[in-house]
């Protein structure tokens, strides 16, 4: 059976990426979870997801979490602040 893959979009109308559904799922929990009531810096952010995806991910964390992070901009879901260091944060509903 082929694994579902999922096509990801870009916050600037780039190609997004075909990427493993269940790799998508994953960073997208971890992402979200770690932005639940704070803002995060970038390398805040992929300290969090490394810490936490260490022993359970296959494949190069950081570019799994760029791509859903973009990802989840893109939806308008996750937003980057205006502040310097830029931080991102779940964008309020």
């Amino acid at each position: 059976m082929a694994e579902e893959k999922i096509l990801t979009k870009h916050p600037l109308g780039k190609k997004g990426v075909n990427i493993s559904k269940a790799k998508y799922e994953t960073l997208k929990k971890a992402i979200l979870s770690a932005l639940r009531n704070k803002e995060l810096t970038h390398t805040e952010l992929f300290d969090r997801l490394n810490q936490r995806l260490e022993d359970k991910f296959s494949g190069k964390i950081n570019w799994y979490a760029e791509t859903v992070k973009l990802d989840l901009e893109a939806r308008k879901i996750v937003e980057r602040t205006s502040s310097k260091p830029q931080k991102y944060r779940l964008k309020p509903t």
